[in-house]
C-alpha cells in the first residue's frame, strides 16, 4: 500500500476478526476510507472487496506506528482486535493520545453463559500463567483452543501432560506450535467457529480429558465447549479476558457510525449499500 500524503481521511481499522469484518462493511458502506491491518495472510479473507478497503498484512511495532499515522492519513482508530490482543491494543491508545486521534474500542459483548453450563468441571484463571502455575495438567490429554500466542508457555508442559492443539490455517500459527514442542499429529488447524458435532468427534479422537479455552462468550463458541464438557465428562478451563482501560468502548454498529460521524463528513457520493 502505498503512502497517502494528503490530509487525514482514512479510519484505521485494527482486524482480525469476525466482528471486524462487520465494523468495515460499515465504514466503507457508510462512504469512508477504510485501512484494515491484519497479522496474517488467511485472515484477508474476512473482508470484502471494495474500493474504499485497504488491507495491511503484518505485526505493526511502537517504533512503525510513529510513521505509519500520518502516511496513511489516519484520521481515526476502530479497534476491533482480539479482546487477548492486549498488545495492539495498548499501542494503539497510546498512539491515538499521542497523535491527538479519536480511539474508539469495538468488541463483542460477552454474554453470561446459561445457568445449566456452570459446573464444578469448569475452572477460571484469570491468566494463562495463574493456571500454567498450577498442577491441573500433569497427566492429562489437553486440547489448547487458546490461538498459537500463548502456545511457547506451554513448552515446557509437552513432558508431564499429552498437549493438543487447535490453531488457525496459516503459516504464523503452524510455525508457533511447532517452536513450542507439537509434533504435526497433535495439530489441527480450523477457523471458527467449530460446530458442537465437530467439538465432540475431535475430543473423541484424541481421548482428550481437558481442554482450555479462552472466555469467548456464547458469540465465541465458550457455551459450546462447556456443553460439550459436561456431555463427555471434559474439564474445561477457561482464561479470563485481560482488563484494559479503554477510552471509549462499544459493541454497536451504530456507534462506530457515529464515531466516524464526528470525525468527518459523509464524503458525497461515496455512500455505497453492501
Amino acid at each position: 500500500m502505498k503512502p497517502d500524503s494528503g490530509p487525514p481521511n482514512r479510519v484505521w481499522l485494527i482486524g482480525g476478526t469476525q466482528e471486524s469484518a462487520a465494523v468495515a462493511q460499515v465504514i466503507v458502506g457508510h462512504g469512508r476510507l477504510c485501512l484494515v491491518t491484519v497479522t496474517t495472510e488467511s485472515a484477508q479473507s474476512l473482508y470484502p472487496h471494495h474500493p474504499l478497503l485497504t488491507i495491511r498484512v503484518g505485526q505493526l511495532t511502537a517504533v512503525e506506528l510513529s510513521s505509519f499515522i500520518p502516511a496513511h492519513a489516519i484520521a481515526a482508530i476502530v479497534d476491533a482486535s482480539h479482546p487477548f490482543a492486549v498488545e495492539i491494543s495498548k499501542l494503539a491508545i497510546a498512539a491515538a493520545t499521542a497523535s491527538n486521534l479519536p480511539y474508539l474500542r469495538f468488541e463483542r459483548s460477552t454474554s453470561p453463559l446459561p445457568p445449566t453450563l456452570l459446573t464444578p468441571l469448569s475452572h477460571a484463571f484469570p491468566t494463562f500463567q495463574a493456571f500454567l502455575d498450577t498442577d491441573l495438567m500433569v497427566g492429562q490429554r489437553v486440547l489448547l483452543t487458546v490461538g498459537y500466542r500463548p502456545l511457547m508457555g506451554f513448552k515446557p508442559w509437552q513432558e508431564k501432560a499429552k498437549l493438543f492443539a487447535r490453531i488457525l490455517p496459516s503459516v504464523t500459527a503452524l510455525e508457533a506450535a511447532i517452536a513450542a514442542g507439537f509434533t504435526p499429529d497433535r495439530l489441527i488447524a480450523l477457523r471458527p467457529p467449530i460446530a458442537a458435532a465437530v467439538e465432540r468427534a475431535l475430543w473423541a479422537q484424541w481421548r482428550i480429558s481437558m481442554v482450555v479455552t479462552k472466555a469467548s462468550g456464547v458469540a465465541g463458541g465458550e457455551d459450546v465447549k462447556q456443553q460439550v464438557a459436561i456431555e463427555m465428562g471434559v474439564q474445561l478451563v477457561v482464561i479470563e479476558r485481560p482488563t484494559i482501560d479503554y477510552p471509549q468502548q462499544t459493541s454497536d454498529l451504530a456507534t462506530v457510525i457515529e464515531f466516524c460521524d464526528r470525525v468527518f463528513p459523509v464524503r458525497s457520493g461515496l455512500r455505497v449499500n453492501l
